[in-house]
Formats: structure tokens, C-alpha cells, sequence
């Protein structure tokens, strides 16, 4: 009788080694073992670059690190167990006791309560700016201003910031830029290109795109990227689950064929939208008739399946009766993947009930449109 210990040995690890599978190996292990002690020593002296313990890096891990670095255009890229705690150790890098950030108005929720709330306890202030008007950014900046943090298009309304211009402003004040990518993706704008340090990513949303995973990345040059590891990473210890970037990376394998479908889509909705009597404006920085549309098509490639919408009703039951009768949408909070998705800010304390954000899947459109159609009638 033979124990699986008795043959599994290292000629077996050799011929795996070999072997050359379509899929990329999954390594669901916590530590990795050593031939000898003085083995043992270089990787603890060397633990960024080296196979020790997953919590600081993973084979799995590692490789759609890589992948995501190449497709950003950045020198090293850390993959982390949530969006927000990419966006949490991105900042936090950056800042001690005393200094002072400004922060786009229009970013995602967590990352305003991460500079506004949870680092005011320990003296950082922060300023908000419509990041969009160059003039009040730099009003904003104050001689211990460490971070510009920044997401275009933003949150909800989708409003588009001009990336160089403000990068070449917080390079003249030695601030860093952090910009959150995810509407985007990789694949339609590359802000590293246009001079931003730092970008940061939920790869929840399109990058795993298929509503079945939890994680966030940051992408920028070797030395920031190391810098996060060592003083926020591995201590803090947002670590991302092997089988979680495993999943990151098969999602990543189609990007470039889902993307597309969510941006043509998108249009087509917007322009459903543009013409219904019940819309009194559309949020989409990609759609001709958008006020944004020049500067975001010179940024990026196109874009993604988000959007939002003003009605002119704001009556609040009607809103939600609305929002309840569709069928082809499904209320939730997240996006980026397959389903079609509606968010209704009235569901908030303090959300405009006359706005409605969707995420237009990967479904028919001409359903879609019908499933709007009936909604609206309910207005």
C-alpha cells in the first residue's frame, strides 16, 4: 500500500514542471518548502521575488500580476483581496501624520471615506475638488499636499478629468496621482501613458467578469509598487486567494472580446435613452452627443457597460415602481459582468431619486431597450 507522501516526489514536481497545460496552473498552497536550509535563507532575504509563503506571493498569484502589469503598460502590478484595499494601500503609502490629499468629488464611496474618515484619526486631511476644473485642483493644493486621487470617468455621473494636464500639475507640486481605471479597463485607457503613478483597479467589476469573485490591483513603477508591498501589503496583509486570481486570469482571457459588446451595447442604450421623453439627461462620456465626448475619446479607446440616467420624474414611488417592474435588469450594487444590472440611488439615504445607474450586460440590447420601455411607462 503506498501513501500519496511515498509518490509524489521530486521527479514528480520535475514532470509537472514540464508539462505545458492550455490553463495556467492553479496553486492553492499556503507555504512552499525548501531542499536545505541555506535555500530557506535566500528566499526570507528575498521574500517580494521569491515562493516562500502566499501571503506575500503565489505562482497563480504572481502570474496575473504580470499579465495585468503588460496590459496597463506598467513596470509591476500587486494584486490585492479588494478593489478598496488596493485603493486603502495605494494611499496609505503615500501619507503620514500631518499631511494632506485632494481627492476627486466624483470618487468611489470607500476611497472618499478612506481619506475623509478612517485617516483623518490619524492627522491626514483631505480637500474635495470637481477634478474636472483644473483651477480648483490647484487652488486645493496645500505645501503638504501628498496625494491627488482621481477616477475617470467617476462615480455615477461618469464625468471625464484630464488626466495629463492633472498629472503634470501634481508633478510640478511632487505629489502623487492615483487614478481608479475601472470603468475603462486596461484595455481602453492607460493612464501610466499619460503620466499618472499610480492606477488602481476592482478586478470584481470587468477584469474577472463574471460576477464571481472579490479583488482590486495596483499597477506603477517598480519602486512605488515595492514600496506598497513592503509597507502596506505585507503588513496589513490584504492577500489575494490563489483560486481568486485564478478565476482574475480566466476572466482576463476574454476581455477582449466581452468589452466591446458591453461598449456597442451601451451605445445603442444611450441612444435609446437620448431620444425617450422620460430621460432628461444621460451620463455616458463615450456617446457622441455626451458633453465629455471629446476629451474622453482622446483618452481613451471606448468604453465600458456602465451608465446613468436623469429622469425628469422625481416622484419617488413611481421611481421605484419603475425600477421593481423590470425584469431583464436586476437590482444590485456591483457590475462587470455578464447580467445587466440597475442601481437606484433612492435606495440610499441620501441618493437622487430621480437617478437610475445601469450596467448593460451581456444580453441583447433590443431586450434591454423593451425592458426600459415598459419601466418607463410606469412613470
Amino acid at each position: 500500500m503506498y501513501r500519496i507522501a511515498d509518490i509524489v516526489t521530486d521527479d514528480t514536481y520535475d514532470f509537472l514542471q514540464i508539462e505545458r497545460p492550455v490553463a495556467a496552473p492553479l496553486y492553492q498552497t499556503s507555504l512552499f518548502t525548501f531542499p536545505s536550509v541555506e535555500a530557506l535563507r535566500k528566499a526570507l532575504s528575498d521574500e517580494l521575488s521569491t515562493h516562500l509563503y502566499s501571503r506575500g506571493n503565489n505562482p497563480t498569484v504572481e502570474l496575473v500580476e504580470q499579465r495585468i502589469a503588460a496590459l496597463e503598460g506598467g513596470e509591476r502590478a500587486k494584486l490585492f483581496s479588494a478593489g478598496v484595499a488596493a485603493i486603502a494601500s495605494s494611499i496609505l503609502s503615500c501619507v503620514g501624520q500631518g499631511d494632506h490629499i485632494v481627492c476627486s468629488s466624483d470618487a468611489y464611496t470607500w476611497a472618499k471615506y478612506i481619506s475623509n474618515t478612517y485617516l483623518k484619526r490619524f492627522g491626514v486631511t483631505t480637500t474635495f475638488v470637481d477634478a474636472t476644473k483644473l483651477d480648483e485642483v490647484e487652488k486645493a493644493i496645500q505645501p503638504n499636499t501628498k496625494v491627488l486621487y482621481l477616477e475617470s470617468p467617476g462615480t455615477l455621473y461618469l464625468r471625464v478629468q484630464d488626466l495629463p494636464a492633472l498629472a503634470k500639475i501634481a508633478k510640478q507640486n511632487g505629489i502623487t496621482t492615483i487614478v481608479d481605471n475601472t470603468w475603462a479597463t486596461p484595455l481602453y485607457q492607460n493612464p501610466l501613458a499619460m503620466g499618472i503613478d499610480l492606477v488602481v483597479h476592482s478586478a470584481s467589476k470587468y477584469l474577472g467578469g463574471h460576477s464571481d469573485i472579490i479583488g482590486g490591483v495596483l499597477i506603477g513603477s517598480n519602486a512605488l509598487v515595492e514600496q506598497i508591498v513592503r509597507t502596506e501589503f505585507l503588513p496589513i496583509g490584504h492577500v489575494p486567494d490563489p483560486f481568486q486570481a485564478w478565476l482574475i486570469q480566466r476572466g482576463m482571457r476574454t476581455l477582449h472580446v466581452r468589452l466591446p459588446y458591453h461598449y456597442q451595447s451601451a451605445l445603442k442604450v444611450c441612444d435609446y435613452l437620448y431620444d425617450h421623453p422620460a430621460v432628461q439627461q444621460v451620463f455616458y462620456p463615450m456617446h457622441p452627443k455626451s458633453p465629455d465626448y471629446q476629451l474622453a475619446s482622446s483618452q481613451m479607446k471606448g468604453g465600458s457597460g456602465l451608465l446613468s440616467l436623469k429622469l425628469k420624474s422625481k416622484d419617488r414611488s413611481r421611481i421605484e415602481e419603475a425600477v421593481n417592474s423590470l425584469t431583464a435588469f436586476r437590482i444590485g450594487v456591483s457590475w462587470g459582468g455578464y447580467e445587466s444590472l440597475v442601481f437606484p440611488p433612492l435606495a440610499t439615504k441620501d441618493g437622487d431619486p430621480s437617478v437610475l445607474r445601469l450596467h448593460i450586460g451581456l444580453e441583447d440590447p433590443q431586450t434591454l431597450i423593451e425592458d426600459l420601455d415598459q419601466a418607463f411607462s410606469h412613470l
